[in-house]
């Protein structure tokens, strides 16, 4: 192989490396949205059903963790961001639940 033809090999594999770090940025920015929106919605569900009253634990975890994630998010660490996000997901699921079995109950 020239002298010209490593360099340029070189030059191929700089710039895929390049590319490669750009797309997985970028995902890791939708996948965090993605999940941060859906935990966003469930806490909105979760706080409209009194989950702060019937479930404070599980409604202030999923609160704190989306706050979390929104902070990793802005400092560009996207895979704690989503870690966090999913946790908050989780906990807002389980203040739905909570709030929800507790509206139950009181319609006995």
């Amino acid at each position: 192989m020239t002298t010209h033809g490593r360099r340029f090999g070189t030059w191929i594999s700089g710039a895929g490396m390049v590319l490669a770090a750009a797309l997985t940025g970028g995902c890791g920015g939708t996948l965090y949205a993605f999940t941060a929106n859906s935990a966003s919605s469930k806490l909105e569900t979760a706080e409209a059903l009194g989950a702060e009253k019937y479930a404070p634990y599980e409604y202030y975890t999923a609160r704190e963790h989306l706050w979390k994630a929104r902070e990793e998010a802005a400092a560009a660490d996207y895979g704690d961001a989503i870690d966090f996000a999913d946790v908050a997901e989780e906990y807002a699921d389980k203040a739905i639940t909570l709030a929800k079995q507790a509206h139950e109950g009181a319609g006995r």
